[in-house]
């Protein structure tokens, strides 16, 4: 392989940083401006009440424009209201619909005519705590449509995290439904949950709209505190007639506020702007995915309360006129881990987007991949063109694997597309683009330009308008090869946030303070090969310090993940008293039945072991690896809590396992970390380590 590696979509990258007023004209011009903007970007600054100044910027700062309006009306106005804009696809009830966009425009003209009359008016703040049906998406389209702001809480959130969120942004009505469905678990009532989450916040929202679902009703309607039918008013509405035009907004207004996860701290509320956020969404929809309008299909198998969810379930397949899969289940359990591939079958899905944590799931249930072969050979899968996978780092191995089975089995032409990004910048920050010259608006044949060459285990390359640098602690850029901070130099592209919702100190101080406003610290580790392809490997809080050696928890869970009998893998740092930290590893086996003991046999302990010091060298040598299943915690999307593992382990070297430990509400199953808890003691048992000496400990290294 050549120490460069230069393709097109390098030439893009440059284009779009050397000259972003010329680039990001051109894509800027792809949609609908209620008033054209009179510059693409100005470079400002920003003043903090401790007298601190920093750099920013704004796109299109004088422009209006109303992203509901490019999202349903301008399709519809050009012919192709007959289109589908979204399947709904709910294994869990057993229900399947379709909205063409003529259908979807009427519904969200009639709800936001019937929000204006319930006092929703521009500038508002709505929230919306859903489930995945489609009148969330209605919802959301037509809080745009009146130029408010919405915020999306995932529906199922605990009372306390919902009860933060309605503090931080302040709603003046709240958008929910009766009941949401996790997978094949019975229908969680939302009533306790909403009503608990108004009683412990202090701003009280003065209406709270119910979507009545047949599941679990919402009975009787409480109208002393402001409680709604949603089906009544709108049915109220449309008797009347009664519908609300578009309400455009000013580029720098914003369209969303999401909450980042968070696992410590109160979340952080990232705006997003109106005009950059729909410019640089359109153009990552095109260019990065090959989503180019009417008889495209995209299934982004996340929830809209994500980040995800937010750009590629919602806005970024209906900005290009394509249709998007609203599916209400999980890709095991509703039914089986077949899902996925019947879902690409029945509607001729030409992009998935999913996590990792996702795939390991399906390769946990069906090992041998007999699910996947059988849609194959029935031609099930060959409308497919990408699988995209971000949410967590994409261990090698999983890429190559799912990449050998797509072309095997039907999907000759996908590739498989690890990209990584985050809820501040809203889009992603590296990708492998399957359309070679951003802005040229048409279906293009992957296999005549292909996109730059799969390096498994690396993210790919910068997107554009990302310039993605590599430093160390000091702020200062290392040599290529070198892991360092990865760190954004400023402006973002026009997707990413600018500031939070009403604290530019925190933005400050969480993004800019640690290298002095000269980059936004993205918060990951990794590294730039001399090809240019950008390998993310954990979060900063998750490196290990061992004996005076970097190293990161990805690069090993790599090396462990390289084992054929390893389905997923979780590795720690814990403390030791010679050489700092030690690794420490989690391991569930890809066996149909798994081992009851949390100790690994020797010849698996002995072949991982061999794998990390020959990938990682022997300075990662594990300090442990206990083996279970379902012990390992993620957040709802996706993400492995490293750190509440790293916790428990501490507190068993200390003789304290029963201690407990902070939990973040983004938790997906609590009783994991029982699970957890409980191989840990065993591990520590059967390996005569004593609880509460750390020496215990080292005694029992590996």
């Amino acid at each position: 392989m050549p120490e460069t590696d230069h393709h097109i979509q390098d030439e893009v990258l440059r284009h779009s940083l050397e000259d972003p007023d010329d680039f990001w004209r051109h894509q800027a011009e792809q949609l609908h401006w209620h008033k054209k903007f009179s510059s693409t970007i100005q470079l400002t600054q920003k003043t903090l009440k401790n007298g601190i100044t920093h750099d920013s910027w704004e796109w299109f700062p004088d422009g209006e424009i109303s992203t509901c309006y490019n999202c349903v009306d301008r399709h519809v106005l050009n012919g192709n209201g007959d289109s589908v804009a979204i399947y709904f696809d709910s294994p869990v009830t057993n229900t399947k619909e379709k909205y063409t966009y003529r259908q979807l425009l009427d519904e969200v003209e009639v709800l936001a005519g019937a929000l204006r009359e319930e006092g929703v008016k521009k500038g508002d703040v709505v929230m919306l705590y859903m489930p995945m049906i489609p009148a969330a998406v209605i919802g959301i389209l037509a809080v745009n449509r009146l130029g408010a702001i919405h915020s999306i809480v995932f529906g199922g959130f605990a009372p306390n995290a919902l009860a933060q969120r309605i503090d931080s942004c302040k709603p003046v009505a709240l958008l929910t439904a009766s009941c949401g469905i996790d997978g094949n678990k019975p229908a969680i009532a939302y009533r306790p949950l909403v009503e608990e989450a108004i009683a412990l916040s202090a701003h009280k929202p003065s209406k709270t709209i119910v979507w009545q679902r047949d599941q679990v009703r919402w009975n009787p309607m409480d109208r002393n505190a402001g409680q709604a039918t949603w089906q009544k008013i709108v049915r109220s509405a449309r008797a009347r007639n009664i519908r609300a035009d578009c309400v455009p907004i000013g580029s720098l207004d914003p369209v969303y506020i999401i909450h980042t996860s968070g696992t410590t701290g109160t979340p952080k509320g990232v705006l997003r702007d109106a005009g950059g956020h729909a410019v640089g969404l359109h153009l990552s929809i095109s260019y990065l995915f090959n989503i180019h309008g009417p008889g495209c299909v995209v299934f982004t198998a996340s929830d809209i309360g994500w980040i995800v969810g937010h750009s590629y379930i919602i806005y970024g397949p209906l900005l290009t006129g394509a249709a998007t899969v609203l599916y209400e289940g999980k890709p095991v359990g509703t039914p089986d881990a077949s899902s996925f591939w019947r879902v690409i079958e029945e509607y001729k899905v030409n992009a998935l987007f999913t996590a990792p944590t996702a795939l390991r799931a399906i390769k946990r249930e069906d090992p041998d991949n007999r699910l996947i072969t059988e849609f194959g050979k029935r031609g099930g899968l060959k409308s497919l063109k990408a699988l995209f996978l971000a949410g967590e780092r994409s261990e090698p191995t999983l890429i190559q694997m799912y990449q050998d089975l797509l072309t095997q089995h039907g999907a000759d032409d996908a590739h498989v597309i690890d990209n990584w990004w985050s809820t501040e910048v809203g889009s992603p920050i590296t990708g492998r683009a399957l359309v070679p010259h951003a802005g040229k608006h048409r279906k293009t044949d992957v296999r005549d330009h292909p996109p730059p060459h799969l390096k498994a285990g690396s993210a790919g390359k910068a997107m554009p308008g990302f310039d993605v640098r590599i430093v160390d602690d000091e702020g200062n850029e290392v040599e290529r090869g070198l892991m360092g901070n990865i760190v954004l130099a400023m402006p973002l592209a026009p997707t990413g946030f600018r500031t939070l919702w009403q604290d530019e100190e925190r933005f400050w101080k969480g993004y800019l303070k640690r290298f002095e406003g000269k980059w936004l610290d993205t918060g990951d580790s990794g590294w730039i090969d001399l090809q240019g392809y950008i390998h993310v490997m954990s979060r900063n809080d998750d490196v290990l310090n061992v004996s005076a050696h970097r190293l990161s928890s990805g690069s090993i869970e790599q090396a462990i993940a390289a084992h054929p009998l390893i389905a997923e893998s979780c590795v720690v740092g814990v403390p030791d008293p010679i050489k700092g930290q030690m690794p420490f590893a989690f391991i569930t086996l890809s066996t149909p039945d798994h081992p009851k003991s949390a100790v690994p046999d020797q010849q698996v302990t002995a072949e991982i072991q061999n794998l990390v010091r020959r990938q990682v060298g022997p300075i990662a040598t594990l300090g442990g690896i206990i083996q279970g299943k379902a012990m390992i915690p993620k957040t709802r999307s996706g993400k492995m809590l490293r750190r509440v593992l790293r916790e428990m382990v501490e507190n068993a070297v200390h003789g304290e396992l029963g201690k407990e430990v902070s939990v973040p509400s983004t938790i997906e199953d609590v009783a994991m970390l029982d699970v957890a808890r409980e191989k840990i003691g065993e591990y520590f048992e059967l390996r005569g380590a004593k609880h509460g000496a750390v020496e215990g400990m080292i005694k029992a290294r590996l």
